[in-house]
């Protein structure tokens, strides 16, 4: 009986050391994830108001060749980053991350130009208060969600899809059905991605394997998070 209690009082510490493990973890993600917002939240309205004190730097980055490079730097750099992450050092990860969210912030200054700032607000807190309820769901509920990836991952190739297409058609009712569909999209993976990056912990990570765990689950979330911003926003944004 002795020896069975005294079994147990060791499982029921190496569990709680586990849990403590994983809470610092995650806790590294957010902290992350959310420097990443604040630098493309700094950046972007930086690049509005250098943008609005002076037409030629205006003329630059919305008019000429350069935005091109800005709109798809971001995209480049999220490959780059997927692809090289397991050789890098983990504060080159760390501060690769950084450089793209800023980037981001950079092409993603447009909409202060194009919605007000009253509902961009609005909107971000919105997306704030939605995001924290979906990951919280994928961080505690118990029921396996990798059966939603398949489904989501389709979900995500329509909406690309019909973007591309409205591009051509210009459809005020297809924008509408696309915004609608990615928040819908991007709620789920919010909650998928939490649980995935969740079960992604182990506690024989050494300190440099779990923080560069740390970033690339950062990004997945922060992805997440400017997505449905976006759609958000699209949906429910006043414009200037």
């Amino acid at each position: 009986m002795e020896l069975d209690r005294r079994h147990l009082t060791a499982a029921e510490a190496e569990a709680a050391q586990i849990d403590v493990g994983l809470r610092n973890y995650m806790l590294g993600v957010y902290n992350h994830m959310t420097i990443g917002l604040a630098l493309t939240g700094f950046f972007a309205l930086g690049t509005k108001i250098l943008a609005m004190s002076s037409p030629a730097f205006a003329q630059l980055i919305f008019a000429s060749p350069l935005k091109w490079v800005i709109m798809l730097a971001p995209l480049g750099m999220v490959f780059f980053l997927a692809a090289r992450i397991q050789s890098m050092q983990a504060a080159t990860a760390r501060t690769t991350f950084f450089v793209y969210a800023g980037v981001m912030g950079v092409s993603m200054a447009s909409i202060f130009f194009v919605f007000t700032g009253e509902s961009i607000v609005r909107v971000f807190f919105i997306t704030a208060a939605a995001f924290a309820g979906l990951s919280l769901f994928g961080y505690t509920t118990k029921r396996s969600l990798s059966g939603m990836g398949s489904f989501l991952f389709m979900g995500l190739i329509g909406i690309l899809i019909a973007s591309v297409v409205n591009i051509f058609m210009a459809s005020t009712m297809l924008q509408f059905m696309i915004s609608a569909g990615g928040v819908l999209v991007f709620a789920g993976l919010t909650a998928y991605d939490t649980q995935n990056i969740k079960n992604m912990y182990l506690e024989s990570d050494g300190h440099e394997v779990a923080t560069k765990k740390s970033v690339m689950g950062a990004l997945q979330l922060y992805l997440d998070f400017i997505m449905m911003f976006q759609y958000l926003l699209m949906l429910f944004g006043n414009r200037e």
